[in-house]
C-alpha cells in the first residue's frame, strides 16, 4: 500500500495490495478495499464500504454514507462496489437500510461526476451512470444499461438490460429491456440498436426484438392482450422471454409508447 502521510486511515481498515491512497483521503474502520485500487485526494470511504479490485475512487466521492431515509435507525449495512469500477468526482453512494441491507454497484461500472446512488439500489455489471444523475432508493438497474446525464430515477423503479435513457429524462415507470427511452414526457423511442450491435447481437435477434416491441406498442393492444400475442406469435428465445418476464413482473408499470 502507498498512502500519503496526510490521508486519514483507520488502523483496522482492511486494505489490499498495491493500493494507492492520495492526500487527504479518509478511510474509516469498517472498510474493505481490494487490491490495485486508487483512492484519489479528498475521497471519503465510510464505515460499511466494500470495494473490489482495480477500482478508482476520484476526488470528493463519498462511499457508504448514511442513507437519506428517515426510517434509517443506525442499523449496520453496507455499500458494495464491484471489481474494475470507476467512481468519478463527487459521486455519492449511500449504504443500505434494513429494507435490503446493502447498496450494490456491480463490476466494470462507470459512475460519472456528481451522480448519486441512494440506499438499497442494485446496479448490475457494465452499467454507466451519466453526470449528475440522481438515482433514488431501491432502484434496480440491470447489465449494460446506460443512464445519460441529468436523469432523475424515481424510487423502486426497475431499468432492464441493454437500455439507453436520454439525458435529462424523468423516469417514473419501469424500462423494459433493449429499449431506447427519451422525449418529454419519456416514452419508448425504439430499440437500442447501436448498443445491441456493439454487444454482438445478430440481425435476427435485433429484428425479433423490434418486432416484439411493435406488437407491444404499435398494434393498439393493452398490455394483457400484447403479452398474449407475444406468447403465441413468437417462439421462445432469450430475448422474447426476457421481455415477457419483465413486463409481467413490473409493479410500477412499463414506460408508455410513443404518442407519434
Amino acid at each position: 500500500m502507498s498512502a500519503h502521510s496526510s490521508a486519514v486511515i483507520h488502523p483496522e481498515a482492511k486494505i489490499g495490495k498495491n493500493v494507492t491512497i492520495d492526500p487527504f483521503a479518509v478511510i474509516e474502520k469498517d472498510v474493505v478495499i481490494g487490491d490495485n485500487c486508487h483512492i484519489y485526494p479528498h475521497a471519503v470511504i465510510l464505515d460499511g464500504a466494500r470495494i473490489g479490485t482495480n477500482c478508482r475512487i476520484f476526488p470528493g466521492a463519498v462511499i457508504s454514507g448514511i442513507p437519506q431515509d428517515l426510517k434509517f435507525a443506525g442499523e449496520i449495512t453496507t455499500a458494495e462496489i464491484g471489481d474494475n469500477t470507476t467512481i468519478r468526482e463527487c459521486v455519492t453512494v449511500n449504504r443500505g437500510t434494513k429494507a435490503k441491507g446493502k447498496t450494490i454497484v456491480g463490476n466494470n461500472c462507470l459512475l460519472m461526476a456528481y451522480s448519486h446512488i441512494a440506499h438499497d439500489c442494485e446496479l448490475k455489471d457494465q452499467v454507466i451512470i451519466g453526470n449528475a444523475c440522481q438515482i433514488a432508493g431501491e432502484v434496480f438497474i440491470d447489465d449494460f444499461a446506460i443512464v445519460s446525464g441529468g436523469v432523475l430515477v424515481h424510487q423502486f423503479t426497475r431499468i432492464s438490460k441493454h437500455v439507453m435513457i436520454q439525458g435529462g429524462s424523468r423516469v417514473g415507470k419501469d424500462i423494459p429491456p433493449y429499449t431506447l427511452i427519451g422525449r418529454e414526457p419519456i416514452c419508448y423511442a425504439g430499440i437500442n440498436i447501436v448498443g445491441l450491435r456493439r454487444r454482438g447481437f445478430t440481425n435476427d435477434q435485433i429484428f425479433l426484438i423490434q418486432d416484439i416491441y411493435r406488437t407491444l406498442y404499435t398494434r393498439g393492444l393493452n398490455n394483457s392482450d400484447a403479452i398474449h400475442c407475444i406468447e403465441t406469435e413468437y417462439r421462445p428465445s432469450e430475448e422474447r422471454n426476457l421481455i415477457l418476464e419483465f413486463i409481467k413482473t413490473s409493479e410500477r408499470g412499463i414506460v408508455r409508447g410513443s404518442m407519434d
